[in-house]
């Protein structure tokens, strides 16, 4: 079954314990503005941040482990999607709250297939057989 993706932005990972001067930062030197200082949910740590170049999707993410940059791939369809990937080299590590994978290229970069949010805003999704 068909299923459509696309780049949805990135994620800056971010191992400190000042999340609020890890987003003023990244948002100053992205030019953009902190959009929501309360983006997560419960278990996550996130800050959106807004008036990003193409309205990509870039967050600010409080975590554990050793800081980095992820991108995210939204789809209509994670597991498709991911499927997808894999075939392509890629593996699977993590499905995450039920929501989004957690994949690491074959290269070993990691990124994340994650639910479409608004297909309609942004970049034309792109479909996939």
């Amino acid at each position: 079954m068909a299923h459509r993706s696309r780049l949805a932005g990135f994620i800056i990972d971010c191992q400190t314990d000042d999340l609020d001067a890890a987003a003023d930062f990244w948002a100053q030197a992205l030019g953009c503005t902190v959009a929501d200082r309360a983006a997560g949910d419960a278990a996550g740590r996130y800050q959106r941040l807004g008036d990003t170049p193409h309205g990509l999707h870039i967050e600010v993410q409080q975590v554990a482990h050793p800081s980095r940059v992820h991108l995210d791939i939204e789809a209509d369809d994670v597991h498709a999607e991911a499927a997808r990937l894999e075939a392509l080299g890629a593996r699977k590590l993590a499905f995450v709250r039920e929501r989004w994978w957690v994949m690491e290229a074959p290269t070993g970069q990691r990124f994340c297939v994650v639910p479409m949010a608004d297909p309609e805003r942004g970049l034309t999704p792109r479909t996939w057989d």
